[in-house]
């Protein structure tokens, strides 16, 4: 008994964080929105970056790239901390929460890339 309830606590452990991640299916890639803004908050971090947004009444997360996949490709922390300017073109979730999967993002003059 005392193993199936370490099995059943391991087997949960592992299951939370794999469903807590973004599906890409839950996107709707048939509509892109584009939006400018700026971001109430940033967490430069793994897996990928998060950021928050004001957009249409709400608070929107918004779901970045990887940090060092960001980075390659010349965006910095600095160039999108909260309060600068930025231009995002992504995709909102399928069930209508406020989360948007961003493709690229403009800022000072120019569009990186993110997937």
């Amino acid at each position: 008994m005392r193993s199936l309830t370490l099995f059943a606590a391991a087997a949960a452990a592992i299951a939370l964080p794999a469903a807590a991640h973004h599906g890409w299916s839950s996107y709707d890639e048939t509509k892109p929105i584009t939006l400018n803004g700026t971001f109430t908050e940033l967490n430069w971090g793994n897996p990928h970056g998060t950021a928050k947004m004001r957009w249409q009444g709400k608070i929107w997360d918004i779901i970045l790239a990887p940090t060092g996949r960001m980075e390659a490709r010349g965006l910095t922390q600095a160039e999108v901390a909260p309060g600068k300017k930025v231009g995002l073109t992504g995709y909102a979730r399928r069930d209508g929460t406020a989360e948007m999967r961003i493709e690229r993002i403009t800022v000072n003059g120019k569009t990186v890339e993110l997937r």
